[in-house]
């Protein structure tokens, strides 16, 4: 089931979060199963099913990273536990700051990790920049792939900040 078209929203890798909170809504009361209960048994499994798919379609949309992940994946441009190469100097700077990071721990150095929090979220802000027009306003028929191959990189890239910051608690 294709999660965009549930929602009747345009598949892209953003999505606007209050349209989607009023779908989820009117989804919600119209496909609850507890509607459904002197409804035949099909009707009512039927009913448990689009249930079930609005609330993980809810789940994906409240989450921009899950977000764009679902869409590359909608697209054909990324798998489920894909084993993706990073590129090299990006690699090499995650060394260091996983280094940097190892060793302000085992000093208990609570002003360089916070110092390497704050280099990781403007690392963040620094690998969007590049895809923020194509993430953003996102057109089916002229974005390229190309283009949404740079959102794959940039999504992996995110994923991999991701995991050292919450490496940080």
């Amino acid at each position: 089931m294709n999660y965009f078209e549930l929602f009747e929203i345009p598949a892209s890798p953003t999505v606007d979060a209050s349209l989607v909170k009023k779908k989820f809504y009117e989804l919600s009361r119209k496909y609850h199963p507890d509607f459904f209960t002197n409804e035949t048994e099909d009707e009512q499994t039927e009913a448990l099913e689009k249930s079930s798919a609005i609330n993980k379609a809810f789940k994906i949309f409240s989450n921009k990273d899950e977000t764009i992940k679902y869409f590359l994946q909608l697209k054909g441009l990324l798998q489920e536990e894909e084993k993706y190469q990073l590129a090299q100097d990006f690699l090499m700077e995650m060394l260091e700051i996983n280094e940097a990071l190892m060793e302000a721990k085992m000093d208990e150095d609570s002003t360089a990790i916070n110092h390497l929090k704050s280099q990781i979220s403007n690392f963040q802000l620094k690998i969007y920049e590049p895809v923020k027009e194509i993430v953003e306003h996102y057109q089916a028929d002229t974005t390229t792939q190309k283009e949404l191959l740079q959102v794959k990189e940039y999504y992996y890239q995110k994923k991999y900040l991701t995991r050292i910051l919450d490496g940080m608690y």
